[in-house]
């Protein structure tokens, strides 16, 4: 549904772009997700594993902060994930108050057997846009997630 809102030029062109950029995601989401990009895991599940295969064991907190998520969603999450024998926690070596989410053996095997999917589905879904549209909207998308962290 388009924006009624009768503000600004400004207001009006802001809300109908923000408006596109969220349909956007969430379809691009529903696509993903009815292809079975990510297997039978859930899209958090898959970004945890996936941070996990990529840059190793890692805390609950720093989880949260690569995956875009809430640490009370994190939690759930890596409790689900621990529960089907994807991941383990053990202490940190140097904080014995502090956790090191890993991958098992076969989380290892199940994230490692989805990401190529994964990759096709992302990559054909992004095939409507030219590489340089996705380079722009990529450059796009980090100046709008960027804007007043400095």
């Amino acid at each position: 549904m388009p924006t009624h809102h009768k503000g600004s030029a400004q207001e009006t062109l802001a809300l109908k772009t923000y408006i596109k950029l969220m349909r956007a995601g969430d379809s691009l989401g529903r696509r993903l997700k009815t292809c079975r990009a990510n297997g039978d895991l859930t899209f958090s599940q898959f970004a945890v594993l996936e941070a996990l295969y990529h840059l190793g064991p890692l805390r609950p907190n720093v989880i949260s902060v690569k995956t875009l998520r809430s640490p009370g969603n994190i939690t759930l999450v890596i409790d689900n994930l621990e529960k089907a024998g994807l991941v383990s926690r053990a202490p940190a070596p140097d904080d014995r108050r502090a956790l090191l989410v890993a991958l098992t053996p076969k989380g290892k095997k199940v994230i490692a057997g989805a990401l190529p999917g994964h990759l096709t589905a992302i990559v054909d879904q992004m095939s409507v846009l030219s590489a340089d549209e996705q380079k722009q909207l990529g450059d796009l998308c980090k100046k709008l997630g960027t804007a007043g962290e400095g």
